[in-house]
Parts: C-alpha cells; structure tokens; sequence
C-alpha cells in the first residue's frame, strides 16, 4: 500500500496492520501518521479494514483537532476502541504515540504469552533477551547489533509462549531517544528513520525501520539462549559476567507485565527458560566492543 492510499484509508474506514500474530485496525486523518505508517511499515502487511469479517484484535483510533473542541486543536489522543488510557499529547507526536499505544495494547491485554520488558533478538536459532531500565542503553544496542546480522524479534517486549517456551517475534520500529539518533545514524548511514517526535517527556524520540528479514521471519518463533542485563555507562570498561539465575529470575519477573497475573503458569514459563539460558550482566560505554561480545556468545550447554 503506497503513501497515498494508507493516508485515504487512514481517514476513511481505516487501516489493518498486522504484526505478528496481532492485528490492529488503525485510523487517523493526522498526516505525521501517514508519514510514519508509510516509511516504517512499507514493508509489512497493510491493508485497508474490510468491517467486523476481518477478525481485528486491537481497533485504534488517534483523534485530533474537532474532537476535543478548540481549547485543545493542537492535541491527539490515543484510543482504544473509544477508551482514552492515556492523556492526550502535543498532535506532532503522533508518530510516538502509535508506537506507544501498540505496546500499550499488547502489555496489558494480551496473556496467551508471559510478557517481559526487554528486548530480544536472534541469530543461529537462539534468542538474546535483554531486560534493562530506561536509560540503560537496550535500544541503541538493540539497534546496532540487528545491523550487524542480529535478527529483531522486538525492541520493548518479550513474547514468551506459555506452552512451548519460545519468543513469539514482535517486530517492530525500534525507539530511539536524544544521543542515541545521532549515534545510530552516524555509525549505519543507511538506517531508515521514522518521523521525530520533538520534545517529548523523554526528549526527542525517533523510531528506525527494522531489516526487512525480520519483518519476513516474523512468523518464526525460537528459544531462549542468552539473558542479558545491558547497562550502559559513559566511560566504563567492558565487563561480561555470569549472572545468578535464581536473581535472574526474580530480575526477569520484576521486569514482567504480567507475570503475577499468570500465578504459577508464569513461574513455570520463567523457570523453565532460566533453566535452558545462559545469564550475564553487561556492562558497556563502546558499541564496538558490544558486537563483539555478542558475536562470540557461546550456544548454552
């Protein structure tokens, strides 16, 4: 679907993007959202919304201009199906927004997966989950290495299905905030970027468009190799070293939206998936040196 017609169906009965095993039905007559839609996800499946034949699992809505009256033109609005979660934002932060309100749909919606706070990648058939804080580098890292042969299963959530074990791929544009643009851009020149949301509560907020292999094998669910806790620190030396993996554990479950509703079919998944990885703690100021620590991961035993 070109420009044109996502920024049509966008106004009209909407849009359907699908990402993995989730659907969202997306509409907007903002034009950032067509301009994020169309550089982002071109190389995904859009469609335009067919009515209630088209099974849908989150309908979003992002409302702007007439729909808050004039004290509030310059806003927009997240909904879901007609319920706000979130308090509206300056309107040039919609291509932030959708980002947001997507995790949002699926971190607090959806429990046919134990669903963690980190971001994950593969390579050989095993996956690197990296739990972490805001602040601790996860993205820029995330960004760097999937330019470096790393496939992206998701940059903000872990999909851990609840029978086999495995990561159910989400991929999705990776955030990027302040310095780290600058340093993705500089160092992988070919990277695509989104439209920037400027002055955010998090600053200047921008997402890159994952690699198209990613976008194909979204459908490919693997293991769990590796845990990793990534901190970046300006200045620090390198330090990779085994992490306790009963801490892991209660690390990884602290960082889980949805682990205590689970009860025991969320300890059972985690433990099952500590057991089988091997867990670190990384700390790191040079990406350089990060890819190659991450190149020479070794396949658990």
């Amino acid at each position: 679907m070109d420009k044109k017609n996502i920024k049509k169906s966008l106004a009209g009965k909407g849009v359907v993007l699908k990402l993995g095993f989730v659907k969202y039905h997306i509409k907007s007559k903002l034009p950032a959202l067509t301009e994020s839609l169309s550089v982002l996800y071109d190389d995904y499946h859009l469609s335009d919304y067919i009515g209630n034949s088209d099974f849908i699992d989150f309908h979003i809505d992002i409302k702007t201009d007439g729909s808050f009256g004039r004290l509030f033109t310059r806003q927009a609005q997240f909904f879901l199906d007609d319920f706000a979660p979130f308090n509206a934002l300056p309107k040039q932060h919609a291509p932030a927004i959708i980002e947001w309100g997507m995790n949002w749909c699926v971190s607090s919606q959806i429990n046919t997966h134990l669903i963690v706070h980190a971001a994950v990648i593969e390579k050989n058939g095993l996956a690197v989950v990296m739990p972490a804080p805001p602040g601790s580098g996860k993205s820029t890292l995330t960004a760097s290495l999937i330019q470096e042969g790393w496939r992206l299963l998701s940059d903000e959530l872990t999909l851990i299905r609840l029978d086999t074990f495995q990561v159910t791929p989400f991929p999705r544009p990776v955030s990027l905030k302040n310095e780290s643009i600058d340093v993705i851009n500089n160092r992988y020149p070919n990277v695509i970027f989104g439209p920037i949301s400027s002055d955010t509560t998090k600053g200047n907020v921008c997402h890159i468009k994952p690699p198209l292999l990613s976008v194909k094998n979204q459908d490919v669910e693997c293991p769990v190799g590796w845990i990793i806790f990534p901190k970046y620190q300006a200045g620090a030396t390198t330090e990779f070293t085994k992490f306790n993996k009963a801490r892991a554990l209660m690390d990884v479950a602290e960082n889980s939206f949805n682990y205590s509703r689970l009860g025991v079919h969320g300890f059972n998944v985690l433990k099952n998936v500590i057991d089988k990885a091997d867990c670190y703690q990384f700390r790191y100021s040079q990406l350089d040196e990060a890819i190659k620590i991450f190149s020479e991961l070794e396949q658990p035993l």
